[in-house]
């Protein structure tokens, strides 16, 4: 009989670790969510061009746009 407490101390404490990760992950996903919103996008809609070292400008890709 001893025993049978025993594990069930045991599911208590892993149930309750798992309860308590799970409210910290959706704190962290919430901060992050507010962090992402509050951040701001500078984006002018023109590409930013670049220059070598002789200060000629390279060359622009599909991900410049």
């Amino acid at each position: 009989m001893a025993g049978n407490s025993r594990t069930t101390f045991t599911k208590r404490s892993k149930e309750r670790a798992r309860q308590e990760k799970r409210v910290e992950k959706s704190q962290k996903m919430e901060q992050r969510k507010q962090e992402k919103s509050a951040e701001p996008v500078e984006r002018s809609g023109e590409p930013v061009i670049q220059y070598d070292e002789d200060g000629q400008p390279i060359a622009l890709d599909f991900n410049d746009f």
